[in-house]
């Protein structure tokens, strides 16, 4: 694929997405102009150049004929402009010199005569600079600018009675989205962006493995010491006579009355359930299925972070106030519990708690 392909390519896919239409009067193609002409020896004069611009309400297309210039007013304003084609039937290119009128007036002037194409060259002093032209009012025509003084030369060799055939192609798209660096930063902020994308995606993704990873080495621990636990519960075989098997007890996993000859077990809290029914259970959740009775905590088999946060916790207090917000009595939940509670003394703020609970140690 060649470089002219890949530009062309470049600025379809920039156009289909939307951004550069907003941005269209930034974007300008340079024209290849091509002149020919037989010298004196009959030889063959070729110039080649990419010295042109295209306007920018012009067509991007090709253009080629014999180029020919305005009669008297090189400027080519206005409806009398008349140009010096030498034949009708074959195609021919206006060439005109900036100044004096519009370039829609100058454009619609050769385009009224027949011209395939108009070429703009720009005014004295500007040596072989261009400029992106607009002609809103006259479209549908190739026009293009080039330079003072090759424009100067070719007009000049033409009223001289030199015959020169031009032709203009399409080059290459110019712009702030076409300039090299421009690319150069798209490129690497296009890199950046992906970049960080794909190193966010990993971290967020190890995050969640070592979550995951985290999550099951902690519910194995978990199920290791629950079967230990399980171990140490009170197990049972029943009998014919019992009183569960008497009685109108359910087991509450299986909702199935006992029966002689079954294997139940009994939790902390004194629930009774089918051994084969709480064990799974058990290992999954670690809790009664009555009362939330964690089996663990019961029988002294505690989480690790649990028991080091615990130690490291201020013991709890419980505040009992009455209407008034006098604070009465506070009693440490986790403290340790006075072997001799009768020889605690309370204070109350309140005189009347006093009396009463004088009255009813009395």
């Amino acid at each position: 694929m060649g470089e002219k392909t890949q530009q062309s390519l470049l600025v379809i896919l920039l156009c289909l997405s939307g951004f550069v239409p907003r941005s269209a009067a930034f974007v300008f193609w340079t024209a290849l102009v091509e002149t020919r002409y037989s010298l004196s020896s009959n030889d063959t004069m070729l110039k080649y150049c990419e010295c042109g611009v295209y306007g920018r309400n012009s067509l991007l297309e090709k253009a080629s004929g014999f180029v020919m210039v305005p009669k008297g007013d090189p400027m080519g304003c206005g409806p009398e402009a008349v140009y010096s084609q030498n034949s009708s039937s074959q195609p021919w290119i206006a060439l005109v010199k900036r100044g004096n009128c519009t370039f829609s007036e100058k454009i619609n002037a050769a385009k009224l005569q027949g011209a395939a194409g108009v070429v703009v060259y720009n005014v004295d002093g500007s040596g072989n600079g261009t400029t992106h032209m607009s002609h809103s009012e006259a479209d549908e025509i190739v026009a293009i600018m080039i330079g003072n003084i090759q424009g100067t030369e070719i007009a000049r060799s033409v009223k001289n009675g030199t015959l020169i055939y031009m032709g203009i192609d399409l080059g290459s798209p110019h712009g702030p989205w076409m300039d090299t660096y421009w690319l150069y930063f798209l490129s690497i902020a296009f890199f950046i962006v992906t970049a960080a994308s794909i190193a966010y995606l990993v971290f967020i993704s190890a995050n969640r493995l070592f979550s995951l990873s985290r999550h099951r080495r902690t519910e194995k621990r978990l199920k290791s010491e629950a079967k230990k636990a399980i171990g140490r519960l009170e197990v049972h075989t029943l009998k014919r006579g019992d009183e569960l098997t008497s009685s109108d007890s359910v087991c509450a996993v299986c909702i199935e009355s006992y029966k002689g000859g079954e294997v139940v077990t009994v939790l902390t809290c004194d629930h009774i359930f089918h051994k084969a029914c709480i064990e799974p259970w058990l290992l999954e959740r670690r809790t009664c299925p009555m009362c939330k009775c964690d089996i663990l905590k019961a029988l002294g088999v505690e989480e690790e972070d649990k028991v080091s946060m615990s130690m490291n916790s201020p013991p709890e207090v419980t505040v009992i106030t009455v209407a008034g917000g006098n604070t009465l009595y506070e009693v440490p939940l986790n403290g340790p519990m006075s072997l001799q509670p009768e020889q605690e003394h309370h204070h109350y703020d309140n005189r009347a708690f006093e009396e009463d609970s004088e009255a009813a140690r009395g």
